[in-house]
């Protein structure tokens, strides 16, 4: 990361020259704009380290971990990123597929978890054979936009009669709800829990400008930032 990049928030973060960073195949899905959903997907190909930085410090909300299923034969976890779920779903999961579509970030699945077999996909396009799961799962990623209703469709694919699609820490929980999905969200307060105040202001200065100079202490309610905390799953029981 250069210096000049150093604290440069994300919208403004990238140029038209890092979207060479993307192979042919994401490049005709991402577009040539400089739209804050392509921003993340260059975060998570250019600066793999800073993306760990911004999550190092989530917790997802207990009640949920506890919510997953204490064992599950077959698992699929999609847009898996660097094993934030992944290190609650492995030891549950007699087989686990982890598919995550950035390099980078597969790269860093392999060298932490031996057991999970990591593959390249997207959500509309899931290396995974029908029917093969009884949970397929995804934290913070999936949206109508990213993903939407082709994504529904392959998880569905995937997933055995009888089985569950879920979203650790949805968005468009409304959209889901209308897609057939049930929802429950756990009581109590959050907060991002980071190194130090100067990493906590160091990060929001990228990700959250608008909350920064509020910075305190290391410890930052989700409501400083307006960000909803990841205390809720939405899922689905396949037919």
């Amino acid at each position: 990361m250069t210096e000049t990049r150093s604290l440069t928030p994300l919208a403004t973060r990238y140029t038209t020259e890092d979207l060479r960073v993307f192979t042919p195949d994401e490049a005709a899905r991402f577009g040539s704009d400089l739209t804050e959903d392509v921003a993340w997907q260059l975060l998570y190909r250019l600066e793999p380290d800073l993306y760990e930085r911004l999550i190092a410090g989530e917790r997802i909300h207990p009640d949920v971990l506890a919510w997953l299923p204490a064992r599950v034969s077959r698992c699929v976890e999609i847009a898996a990123g660097t094993g934030r779920l992944t290190t609650t779903l492995a030891p549950r999961c007699d087989e686990l597929i982890a598919v995550e579509p950035a390099a980078p970030l597969r790269d860093r699945l392999r060298d932490r978890f031996a057991g999970p077999d990591v593959r390249s996909g997207f959500f509309d396009a899931l290396p995974v054979e029908d029917g093969w799961a009884d949970l397929v799962v995804s934290c913070s990623a999936f949206t109508a936009a990213n993903g939407g209703e082709a994504g529904l469709a392959e998880m569905e694919r995937v997933t055995h009669p009888g089985g569950t699609v879920a979203f650790v820490w949805p968005a468009d929980v409304e959209w889901l709800r209308s897609h057939g999905f049930e929802y429950a969200s756990f009581p109590g307060d959050m907060s991002i829990e980071f190194s130090s105040v100067d990493e906590a202001v160091a990060i929001a200065r990228i990700f959250y400008p608008h909350a920064a100079e509020a910075i305190r202490t290391a410890s930052v309610p989700y409501d400083l930032i307006g960000v909803n905390p990841p205390r809720d799953v939405a899922w689905k029981v396949t037919s």
